[in-house]
C-alpha cells in the first residue's frame, strides 16, 4: 500500500490512532459502527499543473482521474475509468454536466441529463457499478437501506435494480414529494428494489435509518449498507462535477463560486472538498429553503432544529443536515469525542452546544441565503422571463441565492447548481412561468405505469419486520 494512499476514519472515533478503513470497505459500510461518518485521513492535493489538465478532458475521464485519488489500492485505475465511461454512458446531453450561460456572471451547471432526472445521478450511477465490482470480489451480498427527500431514491433504486447482490429498501416522506418524484420510485419494476413511505418527514426517515444501522444483531444478518449522502463514496463522485465546471470556466487561472441548494449538506460540502483538495473556489454559497438551519447557523452560529415545514422545494425540507457532522469534525480540530459529545447533545436537545470559534471558521468558508417560496415563485419567473430558460424550485433556491450573494460582492464567475429537471416539478413551473414542463422521452409514459405503494408508520420494529420479510440475504440466512 503506497504511504499516500487515503484512508478513513469516523468522525466520531474518540482515540488518539483512530482505526482507519480502506475505500471500498467504507462503500460497504457506509456508517460508522459508532454512528459517525467516514472521513479521509487526508485529503489528495490536486496542483496548478494537474488542474490545467482538466481543460477538455470528457466528464467520464476527469471522473475516473478523481475518482482514483480518492480509492486507494481498493480500484485499479484502469477499472475506475472503465466503471465511469460505463456509468455515464447513458446520460442525456454528451458532456453529461453542461454549462449554460444565464448572464454575464451568472451560470447554470446542468446536473439533471441522468435516468431520474436529478444531481444524484452523477454520484449514484457509478457508486452502483462500485458496489456491484466490490461484491463481486467478496462474493457478498448487501441490504441497502436509505432515506430520501425527493431525488436520492429514484436515483439509488435506479443504480440498484435487478442487481443479484443487491437488495435496496429507500424510505420517504410519505406525501410530501411531488408526483414525479413519488412515481419514479414506486414504478420501479424489479425484485430487489423497495421503496417505502414513512408517515413523517424525511427527517424521520433518517432516524429510521441511523437506528437500523445501531442495531447490530441486524446490520450484521442482513449486511447493511447505505447509499445516500452518508456513504463517503457518494461525497467523493459528487466532487467531479465541481473540477469540471471550474476547469470549463478557466479554473485554475481565475477563481470560481457556486451556488448550492442544499438540505442535508452533502452536495456542497463536495464543493468544499474540492475546493480543500486545491480547486480555486472564492465562495461557496448555501441556498435553503423555509427549512433553514444552515442558513440560520452561518448568520448567527445557533444551530436549532425547528419544525420540517412543506416547501416548494422537498427535496431540502430537512432540519438535521447529516454531513454537517463531517465539517463539525473538521471545525473541531478532528476530535471524535468533542463531535460525539457535540451531536448527542444536538439530538437530545434540539440546539448544537455553540461555539463561536468554530462558528466564525464556517461563516469563513460559506455564506448562505434563505429563498423562501415566495422568491423561489419569483426566480423562476424572472429566469424564464430573461433568459428563456425554465428552472425547478431547487435550482430557482440556488439562483436566487447566486443573485443574493452577487448583489454583495464577488467577481468570480458564479455557478449554480441546477439540481433537478423542471419537468420533475411540473406544477410550480407551470404557475411560475404559465409553462408547463413536459418529461423527456424516456419517461414519456411515467403516469401510466403501475406504482407499488408501501406505507409504514414510523416506527423500528416495523420496519425491521419489513425489511426482514423482504429482504433476499434474509431468506438464504433463515
Amino acid at each position: 500500500m503506497g504511504s499516500d494512499c487515503v484512508r478513513y476514519l469516523s468522525t466520531r472515533d474518540p482515540r488518539p490512532q483512530p482505526r482507519t478503513l480502506s475505500f471500498d470497505e467504507v462503500l460497504l459500510a457506509g456508517l460508522a459502527a459508532d454512528g459517525g461518518l467516514y472521513v479521509p485521513d487526508h485529503l489528495p492535493s490536486l496542483g496548478e499543473d494537474t488542474l490545467r489538465r482538466h481543460a477538455g478532458l470528457p466528464y467520464a475521464e476527469l471522473a475516473g482521474r478523481i475518482m482514483t485519488l480518492f480509492a486507494g489500492d481498493a480500484f485499479a485505475a484502469d477499472e475506475l475509468r472503465r466503471m465511469a465511461a460505463q456509468a455515464y454512458s447513458g446520460f442525456r446531453h454528451p458532456a453529461v454536466t453542461p454549462l449554460v450561460q444565464l448572464d454575464e456572471r451568472l451560470w447554470l451547471l446542468e446536473l439533471f441529463h441522468g435516468p431520474t432526472l436529478a444531481f444524484k445521478d452523477l454520484a449514484l450511477q457509478l457508486v452502483g457499478l462500485l458496489f456491484d465490482a466490490a461484491l463481486a470480489r467478496r462474493r457478498e451480498h448487501v441490504t441497502i437501506i436509505g432515506a430520501t427527500s425527493g431525488d436520492t431514491g429514484s436515483a439509488a433504486l435506479e443504480a440498484c435494480r435487478d442487481r443479484d447482490a443487491i437488495d435496496i429498501f429507500v424510505f420517504y416522506p410519505h406525501g410530501r414529494l411531488s408526483e414525479v418524484q413519488r412515481r419514479q420510485m414506486t414504478t420501479v419494476e424489479a425484485p430487489n428494489a423497495h421503496a417505502i413511505a414513512i408517515e413523517g418527514t424525511f427527517d424521520d426517515c433518517q432516524d429510521l435509518v441511523k437506528a437500523l444501522f445501531s442495531d447490530t444483531q441486524l446490520r450484521h444478518s442482513l449486511n447493511l449498507a447505505a447509499v445516500n449522502s452518508i456513504n463517503w463514496a457518494r461525497i467523493a463522485a459528487q466532487t467531479v462535477y465541481y473540477f469540471a465546471a471550474a476547469a470549463a470556466l478557466g479554473a485554475p487561472y481565475r477563481r470560481i463560486s457556486f451556488s448550492v441548494p442544499t438540505g442535508n449538506f452533502g452536495n456542497v460540502y463536495a464543493g468544499h472538498i474540492a475546493r480543500r483538495m486545491g480547486l480555486p473556489v472564492e465562495r461557496l454559497v448555501i441556498g435553503t429553503n423555509r427549512n433553514d438551519i444552515l442558513a440560520r447557523y452561518i448568520a448567527n452560529g445557533e444551530m436549532t432544529i425547528a419544525a420540517v415545514e412543506p416547501s416548494l422545494s422537498p427535496s431540502m425540507d430537512i432540519q438535521v443536515s447529516s454531513n454537517f457532522e463531517r465539517l463539525l469534525f473538521e471545525l473541531k480540530d478532528r476530535n471524535g469525542a468533542a463531535v460525539d459529545e457535540a451531536i448527542a447533545s444536538f439530538r437530545r436537545t434540539g440546539a448544537l452546544p455553540r461555539a463561536d470559534a468554530e462558528w466564525r471558521a464556517a461563516q469563513g468558508l460559506f455564506s448562505a441565503h434563505k429563498v423562501d417560496d415566495t422568491a423561489t415563485m419569483r426566480t423562476i419567473a424572472e429566469t424564464y422571463a430573461r433568459s428563456g430558460v425554465l428552472i425547478d424550485p431547487h435550482t430557482a433556491v440556488a439562483v436566487g441565492a447566486a443573485r443574493a450573494a452577487l448583489a454583495v460582492d464577488g467577481d468570480a464567475p458564479m455557478v449554480a447548481l441546477a439540481c433537478a429537471h423542471p419537468a420533475k416539478f411540473p406544477d410550480a413551473v407551470e404557475r411560475a412561468t404559465r409553462i408547463r414542463p413536459a418529461l423527456p422521452e424516456v419517461l414519456g409514459d411515467l403516469f401510466e405505469r403501475r406504482e407499488r405503494l408501501t406505507v409504514l408508520p414510523n416506527d423500528q420494529a416495523a420496519v425491521t419486520r419489513y425489511i426482514r420479510g423482504h429482504a433476499r440475504r434474509s431468506e438464504e440466512s433463515e
